[in-house]
């Protein structure tokens, strides 16, 4: 590996190193390497960082447990910075996000997969942390029968609505069922980010 000793540091011997989620192609992190945390990282698939606040080496996720394994390890035209593919376990910021790059700053915020993740997240919070007159915490109570019962219901207004070819009707019966598909996929320990990760799978060639 040649280009390991091509490698162009900075002045402070590092270079930056871009994280990405090889399942979702998310974005996760930036942070930094020296060469012997490029090292440690191509000798034991784990990701290593240098961290300049702490001046040391540091696995991900060694105190956290969300540790990133190595995939595929990119550089780029002038070799003065790296791209990692990464398989993500848990969250890579130390906020509790899945991604660094959570806040915007410009531009539309429009992201719908992010809305599905969030009512996904509200499903899961009443699941742990029951509210009194929540419809939600009701389906969770009757169980995955009732659940199911009513993921059906709305699968078969959705059919419903199309066969009417009313778009208002299509747009609110859609939204009620992937209502009831985040609180049955809470519900079995399943969340959109790995119905995501399969139909990111099935678009690969």
């Amino acid at each position: 590996m040649e280009w390991i000793n091509e490698i162009r540091y900075d002045g402070n011997g590092l270079v930056p190193v871009i994280a990405q989620e090889l399942e979702t192609g998310e974005v996760l992190m930036l942070a930094y390497m020296n060469r012997e945390a490029l090292d440690k990282t191509l000798a034991t698939g784990k990701m290593h960082y240098y961290s300049r606040s702490r001046q040391k080496i540091w696995q991900k996720g060694e105190t956290s447990g969300h540790t990133q394994a190595l995939v595929t390890l990119y550089y780029d035209c002038d070799i003065d910075t790296l791209l990692a593919i990464v398989k993500q376990n848990g969250e890579a910021c130390h906020t509790g996000n899945k991604s660094c790059f959570y806040r915007v700053g410009y531009g539309d915020d429009t992201h719908y997969w992010d809305h599905l993740k969030e009512l996904y997240g509200v499903a899961m919070d009443r699941k742990e942390n029951p509210k009194e007159g929540s419809y939600t915490n009701y389906l969770f109570e009757k169980g995955i029968d009732k659940i199911l019962k009513k993921v059906g219901e709305e699968g078969a207004e959705v059919i419903i609505a199309a066969k009417n070819g009313s778009e208002s009707e299509i747009v609110y019966e859609t939204a009620d069922l992937l209502y009831h598909l985040s609180v049955m996929l809470a519900d079995r320990g399943v969340n959109w980010d790995d119905v995501y990760a399969e139909l990111s799978r099935r678009r690969k060639p």
